[in-house]
């Protein structure tokens, strides 16, 4: 049988348990995130309650839609068309991607910075926080924002009628800039992987 620790032993001196007690400070940033996703789950219901709304032919919940969006065209809109509807339900995604992404920062973050949650053995783990750490962190929000970027663009493409030449070129190269941040990521987090597995070899 192994023996307990030691409490005496394990204790930290008053400024090293000071510093390590700082991560606490990290705690009203996490309840902040938590807040600004109330704010998305809010906002994705008006939208969802509009496009509904103007799919029964309420004209004015139709033209908040229209401005939510950004739509603009030379003939008034007097209905629903396959145009709006695509780029509201690529709205609500993105609102559901960017949750996503907030939920990931909220739950990862705080296992992997500020304590654990002991959710070991949990009906409802998430698949990836078995393995979480800050550098499984950085690839998994990473190609969280790819993600985003991508719904973003492609709203941009279906309504590009509304944006210059040069918003569509500098979109184009942020996405292409986010897309190769994450492979240099990923590249940097195997490289890594790779030394630390022959060092304990």
């Amino acid at each position: 049988m192994s023996a307990s620790p030691d409490p005496i032993k394990n204790k930290l001196p008053a400024l090293p348990n000071l510093i390590f007690a700082s991560r606490w400070l990290q705690l009203p940033l996490y309840l902040g995130l938590i807040l600004a996703q109330v704010v998305y789950v809010f906002h994705f219901w008006v939208e969802l309650v509009h496009l509904i709304e103007a799919a029964f032919g309420n004209t004015e919940a139709l033209q908040k839609l229209v401005t939510s969006i950004g739509y603009k065209t030379d003939a008034p809109i007097a209905s629903l068309n396959e145009t709006v509807i695509m780029l509201v339900v690529l709205a609500l995604i993105d609102v559901v991607m960017i949750s996503n992404l907030l939920i990931m920062v909220i739950v990862g973050g705080y296992e992997t910075f500020v304590s654990r949650m002991n959710l070991e053995g949990h009906p409802d783990q998430p698949e990836w926080l078995s393995h979480v750490n800050a550098s499984v962190l950085k690839v998994k929000l990473a190609t969280a924002i790819i993600g985003i970027s991508s719904i973003h663009l492609l709203k941009t493409f279906i309504n590009a009628g509304n944006y210059t030449d040069k918003v569509l070129l500098w979109q184009t190269l942020i996405h292409i800039t986010f897309l190769l941040s994450a492979l240099a990521i990923a590249y940097t987090d195997k490289l890594m992987t790779a030394a630390t597995h022959q060092e304990k070899h």
